[in-house]
């Protein structure tokens, strides 16, 4: 594709973007950048959700991941479907009950400051490094296919990509982000749809024989019920997604923030239960990208690269120029979607968790924010760099490694506090916490030694909460 077309697309797309946060951060104050005064439509909300929610990761790795596992993953978004329900009716009455601004406060209010602090320390290493992985593979993508020919070190491209972000986030917040967020969904989506027909274009097949396809070529198997040490063992898979979906949206303050931003609990939860079905389809439709992508190489001889490089190299090479464009709009849409909401949740849970934003007056507010808003980009920038130097393998598995063990901790406080009426008090709490992490990853580790060959996946998580929880009783009180 051509490097000052590119360009053009960019520019013209992020111009775009900050118009839209000048028009929504007039009149901005921090209460503002943090609920977005809950005056959001819950239809804007679950819309603009489906670009936080999928990222780069989603838009790359899962198509790519089919050449792997074919469609296994799907057994995941199954039990995402469950998770988002559990969320809609235990955790969205508790937020919208105690009107929670960071969802944390829930932990001091049940338990103490320790608990509280432990809590949102958790999801600041979860949400950072995760968020700092998502935004990675954007840069790699626009450094490979375009920066690398001008000999822009990966850095600078980095640097530049987040400072965008800085740009239309750092007045208007949430706010800005449930309009910009809507936006990159529609731009996310209408690159999955095209780059689809397209190819099925180029193949000449219609909407069944896609599906045929894919199954001929050997990658369309969904369930696998019949090896139980694998890791795609449908009970692993879909438990497994269902205890992401509870920790990384419903204990997630950067997600739960969009919902927050609805005016009544019954906004909220329409939000996510329309959310929730949708999200299913287009991964779904992510993964019968991928299957179409690997079914157009055979039928050309063209080799096939590294899974995250599939969609990629296809896209920009082989597939013409609209979908060239709408691969570079859709990667930007889906990366940025997720990286500014996640940089408005990080803000957020760090000013009010930790800087006590409530006894403040407005100007020390707006400047402390500020500061820690810049903060936060920057250590994106340090992870995604460190992380170029080190990585081995795809990101989306990267992504959930990360997520098994840090969202452990939250999914035990948050199951403590709603599932027993037992005190808890003091350091013995974060203790429990750090330990659990280090426990779950020795078991995982050894596992296929300890248990006949049994290896753990994504089931970590559940493992990690368990081991909290249990943690947690053994120095609770009555």
């Amino acid at each position: 594709m051509n490097p000052i077309l590119v360009v053009t697309i960019l520019i013209l797309y992020f111009g775009v973007l900050i118009g839209i946060s000048f028009l929504t951060s007039r009149g901005a104050d921090t209460h503002t950048f943090f609920t977005a005064n809950r005056q959001s439509p819950w239809y804007l909300v679950a819309f603009g959700m489906i670009g936080a929610s999928l990222s780069g990761v989603t838009f790359i790795s899962v198509p790519g991941n089919v050449v792997n596992t074919g469609f296994a993953y799907f057994q995941v978004v199954i039990g995402y479907l469950f998770g988002y329900w559990a969320i809609i009716g235990i955790l969205m009455p508790l937020y919208y009950r105690l009107n929670l601004v960071s969802i944390y406060t829930y932990l001091e209010q049940r338990f103490d400051l320790w608990a509280y602090r432990t809590g949102a320390v958790f999801f600041l290493i979860s949400r950072t490094i995760g968020s700092s992985l998502r935004l990675f593979l954007a840069a790699s993508v626009l450094q490979f296919f375009l920066f690398d020919a001008w000999h822009v070190p990966f850095y600078v491209t980095v640097a530049v990509t987040i400072a965008l972000i800085w740009i239309y986030t750092f007045r208007g917040g949430i706010k800005t982000i449930v309009w910009t967020d809507t936006f990159q969904t529609l731009f996310l989506v209408s690159a999955l749809v095209i780059t689809v027909i397209v190819i099925a274009h180029k193949l000449g097949l219609n909407f069944i024989e896609i599906f045929n396809s894919i199954e001929a070529a050997g990658y369309a198997r969904i369930f696998h019920f019949d090896n139980v040490n694998s890791t795609l063992f449908f009970p692993k898979q879909f438990l497994g997604g269902a205890f992401i979906a509870i920790a990384m949206t419903g204990l997630d303050q950067e997600i739960m923030q969009k919902n927050l931003t609805c005016k009544t609990l019954g906004d909220a939860q329409k939000n996510m239960f329309w959310f929730s079905l949708v999200i299913v389809f287009v991964t779904l439709l992510f993964l019968v990208l991928g299957g179409l992508l690997l079914v157009f190489s055979q039928q050309f001889n063209l080799p096939v690269p590294k899974p995250d490089e599939i969609f990629p190299r296809l896209a920009f090479n082989e597939l013409g120029p609209l979908v060239g464009i709408f691969f570079l709009l859709g990667i930007t849409a889906s990366s940025y979607a997720s990286a500014d909401s996640a940089l408005a949740g990080l803000t957020t849970s760090f000013c009010i968790d930790f800087l006590n934003f409530k006894d403040k007056a407005e100007a020390e507010k707006k400047r402390q924010k500020f500061i820690v808003h810049i903060s936060f980009s920057l250590l994106f920038l340090l992870i995604i760099i460190i992380f170029k130097e080190i990585n081995e393998k795809s990101v989306i598995d990267a992504v959930l490694g990360v997520a098994g063990y840090t969202y452990g901790p939250l999914l035990g406080l948050f199951s403590f506090g709603l599932f027993t009426s037992r005190k808890l008090k003091g350091v013995v709490v974060s203790v429990v916490c750090i330990l659990s992490p280090l426990l779950s990853y020795i078991v995982s580790t050894n596992a296929p030694v300890w248990f006949n060959g049994y290896k753990i996946g994504i089931e970590v998580l559940l493992l990690n909460g368990l081991i909290t929880f249990g943690g947690l009783w053994l120095v609770s009180k009555k």
